[in-house]
């Protein structure tokens, strides 16, 4: 029986830190035990080029490695998402997407001063720079164009209708993510002996962009220190928005007790993690978090915010807290209570909720999704 051949096209891969990094690897390590032949290529590899001419050559590159395939599976709708699809329809082959978030916004936010959250921008589209609009267009017409499109959360998949109005031309499938965390045989004790943590530890991560909240954090630290004596803020990632956050822990005096790890492997974050006290992320978006999940399986109590598929993976009071984006006070309140009260409830109930999230569960979906 002839195998199926994949090719996923995804912009980031490990060593890579981010979702498609993280999803492209799982495809890429699962698909073969199920008989599924695949290869990657990545955006990374193209990216040293000029803008525009990385494209060209990137689908270049996409037709080459295409001629075997029976899928091309693309992780986002434009950097990768476009080419993919040009050449899935030079070639005849099946074409697939899957979205994380919606690209036009996060690329709005960063790049051309959007400020609205993404349910507000989802409505209004129209009233953003030109650049913003087309990206928009561009994603829009990718997704309508794939077989189907996959999506983390059912929060996705409702922002992602709202990209074609009434038109209804896309298929959408909603498959949660998994994760693979790696096994860690040190006990908590043996890794804040190794990691040199010797404080109270608040741990965040992500990449730095500003949806992130990592600065309403930093902001926090010392009225936090007053509740909590000597409590520490580490944040591991790096992005664009690394420097801005290098001003602010001098501005605020804070650069004794908030530290900022830069990127870390998959196995050194869950070191991390497992050696912290509690998980905050203050973010103004998600689709759903791989982070999150990892942090509930690894038993680590979570404070986070009630934004996009936050509300999928926790349960607020009962698997951890969710906050209003940017709620400083709301964010004391709940680490000082995480640390003091230890509600192991709570981190009982995160964890069996990530447990139901299985790698073999996603994989399986994903294949039933493509058809193979």
């Amino acid at each position: 029986m002839k195998k199926t051949n994949i090719l996923i096209a995804t912009g980031i891969y490990p060593p890579d830190v981010g979702g498609p990094a993280t999803y492209s690897k799982l495809l890429a390590d699962e698909f073969p035990k199920r008989g599924i032949d695949v290869k990657v290529l990545t955006f990374g590899s193209v990216r040293h080029l000029p803008k525009v001419v990385r494209h060209f050559v990137y689908l270049f590159k996409i037709l080459k490695l295409s001629e075997r395939a029976d899928i091309i599976y693309a992780q986002d709708p434009i950097s990768v998402g476009l080419p993919a699809l040009w050449a899935a329809r030079l070639l005849r082959k099946r074409f697939f997407l899957r979205l994380g978030g919606d690209y036009a916004w996060e690329q709005g936010v960063a790049r051309f001063g959007v400020k609205d959250s993404l349910d507000e921008f989802v409505k209004n589209y129209d009233k953003y720079p030109f650049s913003v609009r087309m990206l928009k267009k561009i994603q829009t017409y990718v997704a309508q164009h794939a077989e189907k499109v996959i999506v983390p959360s059912a929060y996705l998949a409702n922002i992602v209708q709202f990209w074609e109005g009434k038109k209804g031309k896309m298929r959408i499938q909603v498959v949660y993510n998994a994760f693979s965390s790696p096994s860690i045989p040190e006990t908590k004790e043996e890794l804040r002996r190794k990691l040199n943590l010797k404080s109270i530890v608040i741990l965040s991560t992500g990449r730095f962009v500003s949806w992130k909240g990592f600065d309403m954090l930093i902001e926090i630290m010392p009225r936090l220190r007053e509740c909590i004596p000597g409590a520490t803020l580490l944040i591991g990632g790096e992005g664009p928005e690394g420097s801005h956050l290098e001003t602010l822990i001098q501005k605020y005096g804070v650069s004794s007790y908030v530290k900022l790890l830069g990127g870390l492997s998959k196995s050194e974050l869950a070191e991390y993690i497992k050696a912290s006290d509690i998980f905050a992320l203050n973010t103004g978006y998600e689709g759903l978090s791989h982070q999150l999940l990892e942090v509930m399986a690894l038993r680590i109590p979570i404070v986070t915010t009630d934004v996009g598929g936050n509300r999928e993976l926790i349960e607020n009071g009962i698997s951890g807290v969710l906050l209003k984006h940017n709620d400083k006070e709301g964010f004391i309140t709940a680490i000082k209570n995480a640390i003091q009260k230890k509600d192991i409830n709570m981190i009982d109930c995160a964890y069996k909720k990530a447990q139901q999230l299985t790698l073999g569960r996603m994989i399986g979906e994903t294949i039933n999704v493509l058809g193979v």
